[in-house]
């Protein structure tokens, strides 16, 4: 065995002869866990759209491999899976965004894509990883939190945020011993964050100091210790893990 029942020493060891795949792991939360997991002693496998940046990433973290396609592709996704070259012990995704569009302005084709689309990425990396992760490993996707209050142009967000748990829940039990799980995170400064705020990021980031409980913003570095940690604790399965810094406990 690999060491996935959770029996680890010292931080620095946590996932020492353990092999993760990070399905979007060239940039925020996933190249962040990608750095912690090679802290933590693992080994990688680097999977992004982006070939440039997939590459930066290859030359900082030395994985064992990598790949780049759309993982939103699940076809791609799922045979890449089946594909590895050997069993592995954790597979990460965090491929996606969140659709923030009011219905007047709803493209039904794209609003279903996006929905549907994060249901089946879930589904085939669960179907592949079947014969691919060892027992006691993990599936681990990100969802979020921000959905769960409904507003203006949070239908499709809202709808996939409460379906994400009860997806994770089943899968559970689907592909047991193999483990599932998902992190639920609020605002995390990224560059994906960035990229849908725009200039409003940094009045976004001041407000979130002033009004959340820990009286800072999250960043990927939260996220990616809740990742490892997740895998590394054999107990943990088909459960939801929210961290947005008391996001939620906060009104708007």
């Amino acid at each position: 065995m690999s060491g996935t029942d959770g029996e680890a020493g010292g931080a620095h060891g946590l996932l020492a002869g353990q092999t993760v795949v990070v399905v979007g792991g060239s940039a925020g939360i996933g190249l962040e866990t990608a750095r912690q997991v090679r802290a933590a002693g693992g080994e990688l496998v680097l999977v992004a759209r982006d070939a440039g940046r997939l590459k930066r990433a290859a030359d900082e973290l030395s994985p064992l491999s990598t790949a780049a396609f759309d993982a939103r592709d699940v076809e791609h996704l799922e045979r890449f899976i089946g594909e590895l070259p050997g069993p592995v012990d954790h597979v990460m995704v965090t491929a996606g965004s969140p659709s923030y569009t009011p219905i007047a302005e709803l493209d039904l084709a794209k609003a279903a894509y996006d929905f549907g689309g994060r249901i089946a990425m879930m589904l085939a990396v669960a179907g592949a990883s079947r014969e691919k992760v060892r027992a006691g490993g993990t599936l681990l996707f990100i969802g979020g939190t921000g959905g769960r209050r409904p507003a203006l142009g949070m239908a499709v967000t809202g709808a996939l945020t409460a379906a994400l748990p009860a997806l994770t829940a089943n899968l559970a039990l689907e592909v047991a011993p193999v483990r599932v799980n998902l992190i639920a995170a609020g605002f995390v400064d990224t560059p994906l964050s960035a990229s849908l705020l725009g200039d409003q990021l940094d009045a976004r980031r001041a407000e979130l100091r002033e009004t959340l409980p820990i009286g800072r913003v999250v960043g990927p570095e939260d996220v990616a210790a809740l990742a490892v940690h997740i895998m590394a604790n054999g107990a943990l399965t088909g459960a939801t893990y929210d961290i947005d810094g008391g996001q939620q406990l906060v009104a708007r």
